[in-house]
């Protein structure tokens, strides 16, 4: 189904044949509505969200099962599943209503304070890795492999270098992706989000975090995917606080670095990419590359 069909309107259609209790209230879209799920607002304290292709289905009931018992655990708001719909309306898979969370999506403009900013993810994330993975779901294909050794994209990532060559300076990419693959990881598996990104860190009106939203691509083994936003937002003194008061060790750096290098790479690399975030990955790209020490390699955690 073509995610320009996702719309409103079928929102609104879902949610009066199965939830008629809810018929009543307006189905409006939200700011940023998203691209592996699009989210509808509910009325005044509810969400829609929809998956807009097969890969991002097994979310819905991971999150609706998962989400609840990791709340407690958390010092900041997560989504709140409601219910999950089935499909309907010519629409294919199932969906989810959430409860509301009020917050503005963050960026470095709309922060306050970065260094505090930093501080309180990072404890979020500490919080996250000590929450009970008992019988969590371990990381696999319903989290694009997150939580596993990133040489499931070994392909794509030296696919990417070799087409930008000396425009990122292929040698020391090379060089820093190797390091990631012999940086393996052999700690327990815990509990990671998956997609820490500023979309996904929601503000309040002062701008300090107030909740971690999109827990789709969630999971239990490697947290080392979760550290990426020390390049893609955090720099200097956020950057270096972010990285204090984290438990992660040099092996762990060097995979979060793969994990940055992967996707910077691969969207410098993507013609339709926009140029802001092209620009974004250029950045990012340059700066994991001036990070990397040859040293980082061969180093398990």
């Amino acid at each position: 189904m073509h995610r320009d069909a996702i719309d409103a309107a079928l929102a609104a259609r879902l949610v009066a044949a199965q939830f008629p209790g809810w018929a009543a209230l307006p189905v409006v879209p939200v700011e940023l509505p998203g691209w592996d799920n699009r989210t509808f607002r509910l009325g005044d304290d509810m969400t829609v969200r929809l998956p807009t292709a097969e890969g991002y289905v097994a979310s819905v009931e991971k999150e609706h099962t998962w989400l609840p018992r990791l709340a407690p655990q958390l010092p900041f708001p997560i989504p709140v599943p409601l219910a999950i719909g089935a499909p309907g309306e010519e629409y294919p898979w199932p969906w989810s209503v959430r409860r509301w969370i009020d917050g503005h999506v963050s960026s470095r403009e709309r922060i306050r304070d970065l260094v505090a900013f930093a501080r309180d993810l990072a404890g979020f994330l500490v919080a996250l890795q000590r929450a009970d993975a008992t019988a969590g779901p371990a990381a696999g294909a319903h989290c694009f492999h997150r939580g596993t050794p990133p040489r499931f994209y070994d392909g794509e990532t030296r696919a990417a270098i070799a087409a930008l060559g000396s425009r990122i300076g292929g040698a020391t990419a090379t060089d820093a992706w190797e390091a990631a693959l012999a940086a393996t990881y052999s700690g327990p598996p815990v509990w990671f989000h998956g997609d820490i990104a500023s979309g996904n860190l929601l503000l309040d009106d002062r701008g300090d975090l107030v909740a971690v939203i999109d827990f789709g691509t969630c999971g239990v083994g490697d947290p080392a995917c979760d550290l990426v936003i020390a390049w893609t937002l955090f720099e200097g003194e956020s950057r270096a606080e972010f990285r204090r008061l984290l438990p992660a060790d040099d092996a762990m750096w060097a995979r979060a670095r793969g994990w940055a290098l992967w996707k910077a790479l691969i969207t410098i690399d993507n013609p339709q990419a926009t140029p802001g975030d092209r620009a974004q990955a250029v950045r990012v790209a340059a700066e994991v590359l001036a990070e990397h020490r040859p040293a980082a390699a061969g180093v398990s955690s």
